[in-house]
Protein backbone atom coordinates (compact mmCIF):
# COMPACT_ATOMS: atom_id res chain seq x y z
CA UNK A 1 0.00 0.00 0.00
CA UNK A 2 1.44 3.42 -0.92
CA UNK A 3 2.41 5.64 2.00
CA UNK A 4 -0.16 8.28 1.00
CA UNK A 5 -2.94 5.67 1.09
CA UNK A 6 -1.80 4.37 4.48
CA UNK A 7 -1.72 7.89 5.92
CA UNK A 8 -5.23 8.58 4.64
CA UNK A 9 -6.54 5.37 6.21
CA UNK A 10 -4.83 6.31 9.49
CA UNK A 11 -6.57 9.70 9.50
CA UNK A 12 -9.92 8.08 8.74
CA UNK A 13 -9.38 5.62 11.59
CA UNK A 14 -8.53 8.47 13.99
CA UNK A 15 -11.63 10.30 12.79
CA UNK A 16 -13.72 7.26 13.70
CA UNK A 17 -12.09 7.17 17.15
CA UNK A 18 -12.83 10.89 17.65
CA UNK A 19 -16.42 10.28 16.58
CA UNK A 20 -16.66 7.36 18.99
CA UNK A 21 -15.90 9.86 21.76
CA UNK A 22 -18.67 12.17 20.54
CA UNK A 23 -21.29 9.76 21.88
CA UNK A 24 -19.83 10.02 25.36
CA UNK A 25 -19.54 13.79 25.13
CA UNK A 26 -23.01 14.01 23.61
CA UNK A 27 -24.59 12.03 26.46
CA UNK A 28 -22.96 14.34 29.01
CA UNK A 29 -24.03 17.50 27.18
CA UNK A 30 -27.59 16.25 26.52
CA UNK A 31 -28.23 15.98 30.27
CA UNK A 32 -28.13 19.76 30.59
CA UNK A 33 -28.41 21.36 27.14
CA UNK A 34 -31.32 21.35 24.69
CA UNK A 35 -30.62 19.88 21.20
CA UNK A 36 -30.39 23.06 19.12
CA UNK A 37 -28.42 24.89 21.83
CA UNK A 38 -25.92 22.04 22.15
CA UNK A 39 -25.52 21.81 18.38
CA UNK A 40 -25.06 25.57 18.00
CA UNK A 41 -22.33 25.73 20.66
CA UNK A 42 -20.59 22.75 19.08
CA UNK A 43 -20.32 24.57 15.78
CA UNK A 44 -19.30 27.87 17.29
CA UNK A 45 -16.17 26.08 18.47
CA UNK A 46 -15.86 24.04 15.27
CA UNK A 47 -16.11 27.13 13.05
CA UNK A 48 -13.53 28.95 15.18
CA UNK A 49 -10.96 26.17 14.76
CA UNK A 50 -11.76 25.64 11.10
CA UNK A 51 -11.26 29.33 10.30
CA UNK A 52 -7.85 29.16 11.98
CA UNK A 53 -6.96 26.17 9.78
CA UNK A 54 -8.19 28.01 6.66
CA UNK A 55 -6.14 31.14 7.39
CA UNK A 56 -3.04 29.03 8.04
CA UNK A 57 -3.54 27.14 4.77
CA UNK A 58 -4.56 30.06 2.52
CA UNK A 59 -3.36 33.19 4.30
CA UNK A 60 -6.93 34.49 4.07
CA UNK A 61 -10.54 33.32 4.10
CA UNK A 62 -11.56 32.65 0.47
CA UNK A 63 -15.08 33.66 -0.52
CA UNK A 64 -17.09 30.94 -2.29
CA UNK A 65 -18.56 31.66 -5.71
CA UNK A 66 -22.30 32.46 -5.79
CA UNK A 67 -23.06 29.19 -7.60
CA UNK A 68 -21.51 27.27 -4.68
CA UNK A 69 -23.69 28.82 -1.97
CA UNK A 70 -26.76 26.60 -2.42
CA UNK A 71 -24.78 23.31 -2.38
CA UNK A 72 -22.83 24.54 0.66
CA UNK A 73 -26.04 25.52 2.41
CA UNK A 74 -27.39 22.02 1.74
CA UNK A 75 -24.24 20.61 3.37
CA UNK A 76 -24.86 22.78 6.41
CA UNK A 77 -28.53 21.78 6.60
CA UNK A 78 -27.85 18.03 6.32
CA UNK A 79 -24.52 17.43 8.07
CA UNK A 80 -24.72 20.20 10.67
CA UNK A 81 -28.27 21.30 11.48
CA UNK A 82 -30.28 18.11 10.87
CA UNK A 83 -27.65 15.60 11.95
CA UNK A 84 -26.84 17.35 15.22
CA UNK A 85 -30.44 18.07 16.17
CA UNK A 86 -31.26 14.38 15.75
CA UNK A 87 -27.98 13.39 17.46
CA UNK A 88 -28.56 15.35 20.66
CA UNK A 89 -32.28 14.57 20.70
CA UNK A 90 -31.60 10.85 20.45
CA UNK A 91 -28.90 10.87 23.12
CA UNK A 92 -31.35 12.32 25.62
CA UNK A 93 -33.21 9.01 25.72
CA UNK A 94 -30.88 6.20 24.60
CA UNK A 95 -27.38 5.12 25.62
CA UNK A 96 -24.25 6.03 23.72
CA UNK A 97 -23.66 2.36 22.87
CA UNK A 98 -27.08 1.84 21.34
CA UNK A 99 -26.77 5.13 19.45
CA UNK A 100 -23.39 4.14 18.00
CA UNK A 101 -24.87 0.86 16.75
CA UNK A 102 -27.52 2.72 14.79
CA UNK A 103 -24.87 5.04 13.35
CA UNK A 104 -23.05 1.91 12.15
CA UNK A 105 -25.74 1.69 9.46
CA UNK A 106 -24.19 4.76 7.84
CA UNK A 107 -21.85 2.96 5.39
CA UNK A 108 -24.66 0.87 3.93
CA UNK A 109 -26.89 3.91 3.43
CA UNK A 110 -24.00 5.97 2.03
CA UNK A 111 -23.19 3.19 -0.43
CA UNK A 112 -26.84 2.99 -1.45
CA UNK A 113 -27.11 6.78 -1.91
CA UNK A 114 -23.83 6.80 -3.85
CA UNK A 115 -25.14 4.12 -6.18
CA UNK A 116 -28.46 5.93 -6.67
CA UNK A 117 -27.19 9.49 -7.09
CA UNK A 118 -23.52 9.23 -8.12
CA UNK A 119 -23.60 6.06 -10.18
CA UNK A 120 -21.07 4.23 -7.99
CA UNK A 121 -20.95 0.48 -8.52
CA UNK A 122 -21.63 -1.81 -5.57
CA UNK A 123 -19.43 -4.90 -5.91
CA UNK A 124 -19.79 -8.14 -4.02
CA UNK A 125 -16.71 -7.28 -1.98
CA UNK A 126 -18.30 -4.02 -0.86
CA UNK A 127 -21.44 -5.84 0.20
CA UNK A 128 -19.44 -8.34 2.22
CA UNK A 129 -17.33 -5.63 3.84
CA UNK A 130 -20.38 -3.61 4.85
CA UNK A 131 -22.23 -6.64 6.23
CA UNK A 132 -19.16 -7.89 8.10
CA UNK A 133 -18.39 -4.58 9.78
CA UNK A 134 -22.03 -3.94 10.68
CA UNK A 135 -22.23 -7.46 12.12
CA UNK A 136 -19.17 -6.66 14.22
CA UNK A 137 -20.79 -3.50 15.52
CA UNK A 138 -23.92 -5.47 16.46
CA UNK A 139 -21.86 -8.04 18.35
CA UNK A 140 -20.07 -5.30 20.28
CA UNK A 141 -23.16 -3.33 21.21
CA UNK A 142 -25.37 -6.31 22.04
CA UNK A 143 -22.78 -8.11 24.14
CA UNK A 144 -22.79 -11.05 21.76
CA UNK A 145 -26.58 -11.40 21.52
CA UNK A 146 -27.83 -9.43 18.47
CA UNK A 147 -31.35 -10.88 18.92
CA UNK A 148 -31.60 -8.77 22.08
CA UNK A 149 -31.56 -5.62 19.92
CA UNK A 150 -34.51 -6.81 17.86
CA UNK A 151 -36.46 -7.57 21.02
CA UNK A 152 -35.87 -4.10 22.42
CA UNK A 153 -38.21 -2.38 20.02
CA UNK A 154 -37.71 0.97 18.33
CA UNK A 155 -38.47 4.09 20.37
CA UNK A 156 -38.28 7.80 19.69
CA UNK A 157 -34.56 7.93 20.49
CA UNK A 158 -33.81 5.22 17.95
CA UNK A 159 -35.88 7.02 15.32
CA UNK A 160 -33.89 10.21 15.93
CA UNK A 161 -30.66 8.27 15.36
CA UNK A 162 -32.03 6.68 12.18
CA UNK A 163 -32.69 10.23 10.97
CA UNK A 164 -29.03 10.95 11.79
CA UNK A 165 -28.02 8.20 9.38
CA UNK A 166 -30.12 9.63 6.55
CA UNK A 167 -28.75 13.13 7.23
CA UNK A 168 -25.12 11.98 7.20
CA UNK A 169 -25.53 9.89 4.07
CA UNK A 170 -26.99 12.93 2.29
CA UNK A 171 -24.14 15.08 3.59
CA UNK A 172 -21.55 12.58 2.34
CA UNK A 173 -22.98 12.31 -1.16
CA UNK A 174 -23.46 16.07 -1.47
CA UNK A 175 -19.88 16.55 -0.30
CA UNK A 176 -18.57 14.49 -3.19
CA UNK A 177 -20.27 16.88 -5.60
CA UNK A 178 -19.20 20.05 -3.76
CA UNK A 179 -15.55 18.96 -3.65
CA UNK A 180 -15.28 19.03 -7.41
CA UNK A 181 -14.58 22.72 -6.83
CA UNK A 182 -13.53 23.01 -3.17
CA UNK A 183 -10.94 21.41 -0.93
CA UNK A 184 -12.09 19.30 2.05
CA UNK A 185 -11.01 22.07 4.43
CA UNK A 186 -13.05 24.77 2.69
CA UNK A 187 -16.07 22.53 2.17
CA UNK A 188 -16.12 21.59 5.87
CA UNK A 189 -15.59 25.20 6.97
CA UNK A 190 -18.39 26.65 4.87
CA UNK A 191 -20.73 23.82 5.87
CA UNK A 192 -20.06 24.48 9.56
CA UNK A 193 -20.45 28.25 9.20
CA UNK A 194 -23.72 28.04 7.27
CA UNK A 195 -25.11 25.18 9.35
CA UNK A 196 -24.12 26.94 12.57
CA UNK A 197 -25.84 30.13 11.42
CA UNK A 198 -29.01 28.14 10.73
CA UNK A 199 -28.82 26.65 14.25
CA UNK A 200 -28.72 30.04 15.97
CA UNK A 201 -32.42 31.07 15.70
CA UNK A 202 -33.84 27.77 17.07
CA UNK A 203 -31.14 27.74 19.79
CA UNK A 204 -32.28 31.20 20.92
CA UNK A 205 -35.89 30.01 20.83
CA UNK A 206 -34.93 27.09 23.11
CA UNK A 207 -33.59 29.57 25.68
CA UNK A 208 -29.85 29.36 25.01
CA UNK A 209 -29.09 32.81 26.42
CA UNK A 210 -30.78 31.97 29.70
CA UNK A 211 -29.19 28.53 30.03
CA UNK A 212 -25.64 29.19 28.90
CA UNK A 213 -24.35 30.48 32.25
CA UNK A 214 -25.77 27.46 34.07
CA UNK A 215 -23.85 24.80 32.14
CA UNK A 216 -21.36 22.77 34.17
CA UNK A 217 -17.62 22.55 33.28
CA UNK A 218 -18.21 19.02 31.94
CA UNK A 219 -20.63 20.42 29.36
CA UNK A 220 -18.11 23.01 28.19
CA UNK A 221 -15.37 20.39 28.01
CA UNK A 222 -17.67 18.19 25.95
CA UNK A 223 -18.53 21.06 23.62
CA UNK A 224 -14.83 21.83 23.15
CA UNK A 225 -14.12 18.17 22.33
CA UNK A 226 -17.00 18.06 19.85
CA UNK A 227 -15.93 21.33 18.23
CA UNK A 228 -12.24 20.55 17.76
CA UNK A 229 -11.88 16.78 17.40
CA UNK A 230 -15.42 15.66 16.63
CA UNK A 231 -16.09 18.42 14.09
CA UNK A 232 -13.11 20.47 12.87
CA UNK A 233 -10.50 17.73 12.40
CA UNK A 234 -13.10 15.01 11.91
CA UNK A 235 -14.91 16.84 9.11
CA UNK A 236 -11.68 17.74 7.29
CA UNK A 237 -10.27 14.21 7.35
CA UNK A 238 -13.59 12.60 6.53
CA UNK A 239 -14.08 14.86 3.53
CA UNK A 240 -10.53 14.18 2.40
CA UNK A 241 -11.50 10.52 2.29
CA UNK A 242 -14.75 11.25 0.43
CA UNK A 243 -12.81 13.24 -2.13
CA UNK A 244 -10.02 10.72 -2.68
CA UNK A 245 -11.62 7.28 -2.33
CA UNK A 246 -15.35 8.07 -2.57
CA UNK A 247 -18.25 8.26 -0.09
CA UNK A 248 -18.99 4.54 0.20
CA UNK A 249 -15.40 3.45 0.91
CA UNK A 250 -14.87 6.33 3.31
CA UNK A 251 -18.18 5.64 5.01
CA UNK A 252 -17.16 2.11 5.99
CA UNK A 253 -14.70 3.57 8.52
CA UNK A 254 -17.76 4.73 10.47
CA UNK A 255 -18.12 1.11 11.54
CA UNK A 256 -15.10 1.66 13.79
CA UNK A 257 -17.12 4.30 15.68
CA UNK A 258 -19.15 1.94 17.92
CA UNK A 259 -16.04 -0.05 18.82
CA UNK A 260 -14.10 3.07 19.75
CA UNK A 261 -17.14 4.43 21.59
CA UNK A 262 -17.31 1.42 23.88
CA UNK A 263 -13.53 1.31 24.33
CA UNK A 264 -13.45 4.98 25.32
CA UNK A 265 -16.34 4.36 27.71
CA UNK A 266 -14.25 1.63 29.34
CA UNK A 267 -11.21 3.88 29.66
CA UNK A 268 -12.98 7.12 30.62
CA UNK A 269 -16.20 6.04 32.32
CA UNK A 270 -14.86 2.78 33.81
CA UNK A 271 -17.51 0.67 32.09
CA UNK A 272 -16.90 -3.12 32.05
CA UNK A 273 -15.00 -4.69 29.16
CA UNK A 274 -16.77 -7.71 27.64
CA UNK A 275 -15.24 -10.45 25.43
CA UNK A 276 -17.73 -9.50 22.71
CA UNK A 277 -15.70 -6.31 22.17
CA UNK A 278 -12.73 -8.32 20.84
CA UNK A 279 -14.96 -10.39 18.55
CA UNK A 280 -16.73 -7.32 17.24
CA UNK A 281 -13.48 -5.45 16.72
CA UNK A 282 -12.13 -8.27 14.54
CA UNK A 283 -15.28 -8.24 12.42
CA UNK A 284 -15.27 -4.47 12.02
CA UNK A 285 -11.59 -4.30 11.09
CA UNK A 286 -12.11 -7.20 8.69
CA UNK A 287 -14.95 -5.32 7.01
CA UNK A 288 -12.82 -2.21 6.63
CA UNK A 289 -10.02 -4.30 5.12
CA UNK A 290 -12.33 -5.91 2.56
CA UNK A 291 -13.82 -2.57 1.56
CA UNK A 292 -10.35 -1.14 0.91
CA UNK A 293 -8.66 -4.13 -0.70
CA UNK A 294 -9.38 -2.90 -4.22
CA UNK A 295 -7.02 -0.42 -5.88
CA UNK A 296 -7.71 2.97 -4.38
CA UNK A 297 -7.50 5.02 -7.53
CA UNK A 298 -6.31 7.94 -5.45
CA UNK A 299 -5.25 10.83 -7.58
CA UNK A 300 -4.41 14.38 -6.66
CA UNK A 301 -7.16 16.94 -7.21
CA UNK A 302 -6.97 20.57 -8.12
CA UNK A 303 -9.39 23.12 -6.68
CA UNK A 304 -10.66 26.50 -7.71
CA UNK A 305 -10.41 27.76 -4.14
Amino acid sequence: MPASDAFLYLKLTLTAVFWGGTFIAGRIIAREATPFSAAFLRFVFASFFLLIFVVRAHGRIPVPAPRQLVPLLLLGLTGVLAYNYFFFSGLKTITASRASLIIAANPAVIALFSALFLGERLTGLKYVGILLSVAGAMVVISGGDPVMILGGGVGQGELFLFACVASWASYSVLGKVVMRDLSPLLAATYACLLGGACLFPPAIQEGLLGQILEYSPSVWLGVLYLGLLGSALGFIWYYEGVQRIGPSRTGVFINIVPVSSILLAVLILDEPLYPSLAVGAVLVVGGVYLMNRMPSGITPKSHRL
